[in-house]
């Protein structure tokens, strides 16, 4: 693995012009016509301000905006991040400089060469909770220890996806002296792999911080012998055959150009046939194809195509060995979107093997 990996950070603004203020004593609707117009907003006296300005914010595009349907909660939430990016605060020194601010240690880890800048509160906020769980760990339920995600890395909320590869892993019968892992991200999928006793387990991904954090996490110990990786996209350097090829893409289709964390959750539509070329010139004669999906796309009408089933019907690489799929658990109550479709939504496993 390359040692020079430009890491991903939000990006340093260098106010130029005299920005608008906003603390307690400011105008409400003034501030909110900058923020419509595109003018940055700069949080001053104290950091509550700001969470009451994002509050504010919410308060004035839910009098303006429907909310309701999938699509519409997509164009609020557009909106909102729009808008919400021109609230900016001030970093000195590697800390924020409004009073009672959280202490965050990404911003020492991520801008060592960076002394004054500025950056939106919504990512702020992002830096601060990545932080929490970077620090303290996150319990996923399949694996026996915590994992630490590194900023800017994309890891499950959700299990059900992982407790039917969980499974599924349990009952395999197969040799396990190599396995692929495309899109580690926080590197969960290659760590089960590692559980039930696989040898290798080369793992990839086009985030440079997923692979950063991933070697930070592994150290020197066992693991960083078990798991190699490689920032890259797909197979990356990675060509050998091996009897188990893993895959949990993004869900969606993109509509639109997509980076950073997006990519984890949208894909773009070259994707799908593209990892299929590269996995039949790497899965092993006998090998296993794994792909970990869902139905969210078809029961929220973004599209009606399913990426995999496609592929089957268009394409003479692969046949299907076997599909688990699995119901969700109902969303929680303390959501605020809408999650009336999560009723029908279901988590897929697709076995594939060469035809």
């Amino acid at each position: 693995m390359s040692t020079d990996i430009k890491i991903n950070r939000p990006t340093p603004i260098d106010l130029t012009e005299r920005p608008a203020f906003y603390d307690a004593d400011s105008n409400l609707v003034t501030t909110m016509n900058n923020l419509e117009e595109g003018k940055v907003v700069l949080i001053r006296s104290f950091y509550s301000n700001g969470l009451n300005l994002l509050k504010e914010l919410h308060v004035h595009l839910k009098k303006k905006l429907p909310n309701k349907t999938y699509q519409e909660q997509q164009i609020y939430r557009d909106t909102y991040r729009k808008m919400s990016h021109l609230i900016l605060l001030e970093i000195v020194q590697n800390q924020l400089e409004v009073k009672k601010a959280p202490s965050i240690g990404w911003l020492e880890k991520l801008y060592p060469d960076v002394s004054e800048f500025h950056l939106p509160l919504p990512l702020i906020q992002g830096l601060n909770s990545s932080w929490q769980w970077f620090k303290k760990g996150i319990s996923i339920p399949v694996l026996r220890n915590k994992i630490h995600p590194y900023y800017g890395v994309y890891f499950p909320t959700r299990f059900e996806h992982l407790e039917v590869f969980d499974t599924y892993l349990e009952r395999y019968e197969g040799p396990k002296k190599g396995a692929f892992d495309v899109g580690t991200g926080s590197g969960v999928l290659a760590l089960q792999m590692v559980k039930y006793s696989f040898q290798k387990v080369f793992a990839t991904d086009v985030n440079p911080n997923a692979i950063i954090g991933l070697t930070e996490f592994m150290g020197d110990t066992k693991l960083s012998r078990k798991i190699e990786l490689d920032h890259a996209p797909l197979f990356g350097k990675f060509d050998k055959p091996v009897e188990l090829i893993v895959f949990n893409p993004p869900w969606l289709p993109a509509s639109q150009e997509v980076e950073g964390l997006d990519e984890a959750i949208y894909y773009k539509e070259d994707l799908f046939p593209a990892f299929f070329e590269g996995a039949k010139e790497r899965l092993s004669e006998d090998g296993k194809l794994v792909i970990l999906f869902s139905n969210i796309a078809q029961i929220t009408e973004v599209t009606k195509e399913h990426p995999i089933e496609k592929e089957l019907a268009e394409n003479d690489r692969f046949q299907l060995e076997r599909c688990f799929k699995k119901r969700v658990n109902s969303a929680s109550e303390k959501t605020k979107r809408d999650p009336h479709w999560r009723d029908k939504e279901e988590v897929e496993l697709w076995e594939l093997k060469h035809k």
